[in-house]
Formats: C-alpha cells, sequence, structure tokens
C-alpha cells in the first residue's frame, strides 16, 4: 500500500494490529525470517510496551540465526558504545515500559547482565564456538520463541 491509497478504518486497524517482517538476502537458500509466529500477532503492537516489542523482536532476530548456525557454533551478542565486548546469550527479559535485559557470560566466563533502554538498543549477533565440545551448542532462540506461543 502506498501512501497515497486510503484505507478503510478496519484496513487501517488491521494494519497497525499485525506485525510483518521482510527480508532479502543475496543467498537465495539463506533464511529469510519472514515469518511472523502467532505469538506475536496475538495483540496489535499498538498495546505492548515499548520494552515488549523490542523483546519479542530480538527473539525473531536471535531464532533466525541461530537457524544458520552449524553444531559448532552458539549465538553471541555484541554491544555497541563502551566496553561491554561479547556475551554468549542465556537469557533474554524486559522490564515495561522501556528496559530490555540480557543475561548470558561475558568471554572472560565472567556471569553478566545487560541491561539497555530501548532508545538505546543497538547489538550485533554473532557466531562464536561453543564451549564445550561434548555438549550440543545451546539454543535460546528456539525456548524464547516457544515462550512467546505459550503466553
Amino acid at each position: 500500500m502506498t501512501d497515497d491509497e486510503i484505507q478503510t478504518s478496519a484496513e487501517a486497524h488491521e494494519n497497525a494490529a499485525i506485525p510483518r517482517r521482510h527480508e532479502v538476502h543475496a543467498n537465495p537458500d539463506a533464511p529469510s525470517g519472514n515469518d511472523v509466529p502467532e505469538g506475536l500477532r496475538r495483540r496489535p503492537v499498538s498495546e505492548k510496551s515499548a520494552a515488549e516489542w523490542a523483546y519479542e523482536r530480538l527473539i525473531l532476530y536471535i531464532r533466525n540465526f541461530e537457524e544458520q548456525l552449524d553444531n559448532a557454533h552458539e549465538v553471541a551478542m555484541g554491544f555497541t558504545g563502551g566496553e561491554a565486548g561479547v556475551l554468549r546469550i542465556e537469557g533474554l527479559g524486559y522490564f515495561d515500559p522501556d528496559i530490555v535485559t540480557f543475561y548470558g557470560v561475558d568471554a572472560t566466563g565472567a556471569r553478566t547482565q545487560f541491561v539497555q533502554h530501548v532508545s538505546q538498543l543497538n547489538v550485533m549477533l554473532r557466531a562464536v564456538p561453543k564451549r564445550v565440545e561434548q555438549e550440543p551448542p545451546r539454543r535460546i532462540g528456539f525456548r524464547l520463541v516457544q515462550d512467546l506461543e505459550q503466553a
């Protein structure tokens, strides 16, 4: 729909309520991540806090990134600004109305919790070698999506 098209009130309401996602990659076999799970469609975006909406979208990005990893790698998150470094993601949460929290372990193995205001959210997902050779890689993205679907 273009800016100059007129919407009925029902169309405007539906378009505001249904989150959409679109990606295109140079590799046609790359997962697009264009699907939006039903758990995100249950409530209109307008009813969600900035923290909840950021949290839900981060989950989709993490899950899509993990789908592209082999069994020798896990997802980690890099933070811009300051010396926060890279965090192996072990948990993700939010605190309404505007805080997102990341839990994990930093490069030295120290337990880490990173708290960020949604207006400052700027993260980079990274593939890092898994830490223990005998264990399968941890896939937090799939657990996070399961939690959304059950909510």
